[in-house]
């Protein structure tokens, strides 16, 4: 059997070999539109060429039609085309603010950007004007399912005459087709959805609940003395701001630390062996406020090619010298390290192999697996740690092990959390080792 670094290696090769036939393909069909060839044809534009001769749909006509038109006024974007920096849905987005002048400045900007980058690059260059700043809640109605019954009648003039042109597609005049009552559209609208209109305003269509919009009301006329007419997105931004802070406490990064560890509650005599465990677990908010420093908050697990997971979700300090299922402590940052729970779940079964660590998470592929059933429910408890975090405890006493929230954060945690996330399978079993 093939390595993995081969059949990588092999991938490679043919996204490479991928990205140039696309590229030749282009300069070909810009010169192909040059010249006008569409029109010995007898097509109407080139766009018309693409759907009926090459039978391509409408969205991938139009962004090779806007790559052909592009290449023909700047050469230069066909060599970032052949290479993968640009792709055809940037180019569609370059295609709006390039020009003559700004070429070497604004084409590097769309290297390797996805399709939300590229319009964010394009709403810096070329900003809406005077974007509207408001709210509007659409009702949604739930989907009807048809129950009309089928009847049949001559077929109309229109449907005689369908506009693919194409005469397999034509009906007869003495077809009856079925007449089916109008069924209401099924397809769900978006559920979120960001469209920037200025380097700092972003447009957000996201659906929610009814639920959701009256605890939104209720935050607002809860907040009215401390934030006297604002609006819903500065009320959901504070709620963000509530929540990235209790995170971050959870982790030991607070603004004002202590300066020295407080005094060890007494113990008791004889702690339940739940308590003793929950102790031994136990890392002192300096080495954790240290360990989420140093490792800027993401997956620090090694890769092949010399770097790091960088996953920013699901991330948790894990033992990096000795697991703790065999004696390992966290009493320093250097005992310590950042995983998300993907390689959490890999760096112990390295450790304790796939039989025992299948005993605590579902078998999902040879080397990942999946939370056991239950595990939600299980951390959720009223007495689990999650609740205990934020119970009223002290800095020092917030559990490490509670799982993190996504990263964005602002203020004081913006210095070192990265800006990207990636998402990452969901954390081990409590009760499984942890490394």
């Amino acid at each position: 059997m093939s390595s993995a670094h081969e059949l990588s290696a092999r991938l490679a090769d043919l996204l490479r070999n991928e990205r140039t036939a696309m590229a030749e393909f282009l300069v070909a069909l810009a010169d192909f539109d040059r010249k006008r060839v569409w029109v010995d044809l007898d097509r109407e534009s080139l766009f018309s060429f693409l759907t009926r001769d090459l039978g391509l749909s409408k969205s991938a006509a139009f962004f090779r039609k806007t790559a052909a038109e592009l290449i023909q006024q700047y050469p230069e974007v066909v060599e970032p085309l052949r290479d993968g920096r640009l792709c055809l849905s940037t180019v569609a987005e370059l295609a709006k603010v390039i020009t003559r002048e700004n070429v070497p400045d604004v084409l590097p900007r769309f290297y390797s950007r996805s399709k939300r980058e590229a319009k964010e690059v394009t709403a810096q260059l070329l900003p809406a004007e005077a974007p509207p700043l408001r709210d509007v809640v659409t009702l949604v109605e739930a989907p009807v399912a048809a129950t009309a019954p089928v009847v049949s009648r001559p077929a109309t003039i229109r449907e005689l005459t369908l506009s693919s042109g194409s005469p397999a597609n034509h009906a007869h005049a003495n077809v009856r087709v079925p007449d089916v009552a109008p069924v209401p559209s099924t397809a769900q609208s978006p559920v979120f959805e960001i469209e920037p209109l200025t380097a700092e305003l972003r447009r957000l269509h996201i659906t929610v609940s009814k639920r959701l919009l009256e605890k939104l009301d209720a935050a607002r006329d809860a907040l009215s003395h401390s934030h006297p007419g604002a609006s819903r997105d500065e009320i959901i931004e504070a709620g963000l701001d509530l929540l990235l802070e209790r995170a971050a406490k959870r982790r030991g990064l607070v603004k004002n630390p202590r300066k020295q560890a407080p005094r060890q509650r007494s113990a008791p005599a004889s702690p339940t062996p739940a308590a003793a465990k929950a102790r031994a677990r136990y890392v002192p908010a300096a080495v954790r406020r240290e360990i989420w420093k140093r490792d800027q908050g993401m997956c620090r697990w090694p890769t092949h090619d010399g770097g790091i997971c960088g996953s920013t979700c699901r991330v948790e300090i894990d033992h990096a010298a000795k697991p703790f299922a065999k004696g390992g402590r966290i009493l320093k940052p250097e005992d310590g390290r950042l995983l998300c729970a993907f390689h959490q779940d890999v760096s112990a079964r390295q450790v304790y192999g796939d039989e025992h660590m299948n005993n605590y998470t579902k078998p999902k592929g040879p080397t990942c697996s999946e939370p056991i059933a239950g595990y939600g429910a299980t951390r959720i408890a009223p007495d689990s740690c999650e609740h205990a975090a934020f119970a009223g405890e002290p800095d020092d006493a917030a559990p490490v092990d509670a799982p993190g929230l996504g990263s964005h954060a602002k203020g004081f945690m913006s210095s070192w959390l990265p800006e990207s996330s990636r998402a990452a399978r969901s954390p081990p079993s409590p009760e499984a080792p942890r490394e």
